[in-house]
């Protein structure tokens, strides 16, 4: 069994690495980044699908500055869309299983019920990073469509549902990653308190955007857990869309509390809207989602989570 990982050397590539290698089928890791994977250059997935013939391709690069992609949709759309489909694409025409990150962020966040955006639940992006992301879903399962013709006339003639899972296409939708090497959400909050400290000021905390914080070291777990499973029963096995979060939910000021509290950081803090700070991307204010049965069973709550990588 031979895995390939994209974006390998990023945060969530990095934990994918560790992850996979701790697996008991133990399969051989390609590690996959620029130069020789390039979101911008069309021709990079398959190349490096034709010349390796990896098993299953864990696509995790993406361009995850959703300021930038709000700033530029085109180059959003390319590095976040199109690539994912070319990918897709590329696994498809060689019979790898593809595991394809997707966010959050493909849901707009104005649900008002209370409830966590389930698999099923419509996706409506509101920014060019969740349409991009949204884009590279839908790249991907038209290419395992096509290159499975019973799946293909089942769907067409309205047999299959339109979500019914692809065999051996996972997207895998997580949410507010933290984790190794920092420069993330915990990270920023600490230095924004030492900032406020020095300057004898209050903290600002958004108080009505609501996520999941997600551990990457756990989110790797779970996608490592999913590939096992492939590897075990074959890759039809891990086919669907799979919401993989931490447990429990927060808003940002809730979860910079924690991150206070867990780093034993003494700041005056104030609960302030979204809208404080005016940015060229809109997030999704109520972007929970609700996890999906994984085979290593639920990630641990958030708040462990961050006490774990806190400490370390």
């Amino acid at each position: 069994m031979r895995v390939a990982i994209t974006g390998a050397g990023g945060r969530l590539g990095t934990a994918l690495r560790e992850a996979v290698a701790q697996t008991h089928s133990a399969p051989e890791i390609l590690a996959w980044d620029i130069p020789e994977h390039d979101l911008d250059d069309p021709g990079s997935a398959g190349r490096l699908v034709d010349r390796t013939r990896p098993d299953i391709v864990v696509h995790a690069a993406a361009w995850t500055d959703v300021d930038g992609c709000a700033r530029d949709p085109a180059l959003a759309l390319r590095r976040n869309g199109t690539a994912a489909g070319e990918m897709a694409l590329a696994c498809a025409t060689y019979g790898a299983g593809l595991v394809l990150i997707s966010t959050n962020e493909v849901f707009d966040g104005l649900r008002a019920d209370g409830q966590p955006y389930s698999p099923t639940d419509p996706p409506s992006p509101a920014n060019p990073y969740g349409a991009a992301k949204l884009a590279g879903e839908q790249a991907a399962r038209s290419a395992f469509v096509a290159s499975d013709d019973t799946f293909a006339a089942a769907t067409s003639s309205g047999v299959g549902h339109r979500d019914a899972a692809i065999p051996a296409l996972a997207i895998v939708r997580t949410a507010w990653l933290f984790g190794p090497p920092g420069n993330d959400f915990p990270h920023k909050i600490l230095a924004a308190a030492d900032r406020a400290r020095m300057e004898n000021r209050t903290l600002d905390l958004v108080s009505d955007e609501i996520g999941c914080p997600t551990y990457t070291r756990d989110l790797a777990a779970a996608i490592a857990s999913l590939i096992e499973l492939a590897v075990i029963q074959g890759l039809n096995a891990m086919g669907g869309i799979h919401h993989v979060v931490n447990v429990g939910r927060a808003s940002r000021a809730e979860w910079a509390r924690e991150v206070l509290r867990l780093a034993g950081v003494t700041v005056p803090t104030r609960e302030v809207p979204l809208s404080t700070w005016p940015r060229p991307s809109t997030p999704p204010r109520w972007g929970v989602l609700a996890p999906t049965p994984l085979p290593g069973g639920p990630l641990r709550d958030w708040r462990a989570a961050l006490a774990e990588y806190l400490a370390s």
